[in-house]
């Protein structure tokens, strides 16, 4: 199983992007599907989630701006990230956790968000 992460790039304060996880491969009982993000001397931290029921959560940095959303047959999780900011800037990685507890990774994209 392979997580492909597309989307990022170099945008302007105040503008968007819209970043992508294709899963290849299968996963099954997936119990979330979600995003994480990590600066630069920071910690990895979780941005946004997606329950196998629906339920979004969101780290309170980005509550409002980003919105995490998967297809119906959870093969792509997205994030649309609307007014960013320099503090944005990281690198989002998806993951996905099935129901035995084992987390998937994607291989990171990089978001760089200038001021």
């Amino acid at each position: 199983v392979q997580l492909q992460a597309s989307g990022g790039g170099l945008v302007q304060a105040g503008g968007s992007l819209r970043l992508s996880c294709a899963v290849r491969g299968s996963i099954f009982n997936i119990e979330a599907m979600t995003w994480y993000r990590q600066a630069p001397g920071k910690q990895r931290e979780l941005v946004a989630g997606i329950s196998s029921g629906g339920i979004t959560n969101y780290v309170d940095s980005v509550k409002g701006r980003f919105t995490i959303s998967t297809d119906n047959a959870k093969r792509t999780v997205s994030l649309e990230m609307n007014s960013l900011k320099p503090e944005d800037t990281a690198v989002y990685y998806c993951a996905i956790r099935n129901a035995r507890a084992f987390t998937f990774w994607g291989q990171g994209t990089l978001v760089t968000v200038s001021s």
